[in-house]
């Protein structure tokens, strides 16, 4: 991760999969956004309530302790954070998550890809 990166280019993955997670962080990070990390809702919210402010958000549906959906639940209760866009990334089904009602900018099936990924960050770093 390099310092010289504006606060406005920080992305936060949240995915439980380790290998997804260290995957996609390289690729943002070499693309020059700084990346952090939680392996679940609850660290994502965790993360978010320190006080770091990323331009989007990449969302994982299913995940252990607190899943995509409970997060959004959470975090759009949260003034603080309620306005920060969510991009979803998943494997469940479409329709499922689309009519589910959370409110994302966008939603990306996976395995995502790359160019898919990076051109829809762009939209909101």
């Amino acid at each position: 991760m390099t310092e010289s990166c504006p606060l406005e280019k920080l992305v936060l993955l949240v995915e439980d999969n380790e290998a997804t997670r260290q995957a996609v962080s390289l690729i943002l990070e070499s693309d020059g956004y700084r990346v952090m990390t939680a392996a679940n809702g609850l660290n994502a919210l965790d993360t978010l309530r320190q006080g770091s402010r990323p331009c989007v958000i990449l969302l994982d549906l299913m995940m252990p302790v607190m899943d995509g959906w409970q997060f959004r639940e959470e975090q759009r209760r949260d003034q603080a954070l309620a306005d920060i866009p969510v991009v979803v990334c998943t494997a469940a089904d479409e329709s499922r998550v689309r009519s589910s009602n959370l409110e994302a900018v966008a939603y990306l099936s996976k395995p995502v890809e790359m160019v898919d990924l990076l051109d829809t960050i762009r939209r909101y770093c």
